[in-house]
């Protein structure tokens, strides 16, 4: 399956990944950049730029941060989500908060879909 992506977010795309936030890098480094199955990251997709990219698993790790929590950025989201839903991807979502302090948790989830959506 091949996605199509903008042309114009790959600029946005690269300079997203030289300025990841503390707890994208995190994940990245201690987590997927390792993980057997491949992960890419600030990925583009459709009109989207995506934190963490599976496409084996069809599967999108978006991490948020308190302006997601904003009632607009909701709404944004939520559309968001239900596009990538309508290419067959499963998004997880997962706050900056989750990162910081349930680390093994958020890895574990994060595990659990690649390998359902994987068999």
């Amino acid at each position: 399956m091949s996605l199509e992506y903008n042309k114009n977010n790959i600029v946005l795309a690269k300079n997203l990944r030289k300025n990841a936030t503390r707890q994208e890098k995190h994940l990245w480094y201690d987590f997927l950049s390792k993980y057997s199955v491949r992960f890419q990251r600030q990925k583009a997709i459709g009109n989207y730029i995506v934190d963490f990219f599976c496409h084996k698993a069809k599967l999108v790790v978006e991490l948020d941060g308190s302006q997601h929590y904003e009632p607009d950025m909701q709404s944004k989201d939520a559309v968001r989500t239900s596009e990538l839903e309508e290419l067959g991807i499963m998004v997880l979502r997962f706050s900056d908060y989750d990162v910081d302090k349930s680390f093994e948790g958020v890895c574990q989830a994060i595990d659990r879909a690649v390998r359902e959506r994987t068999e």
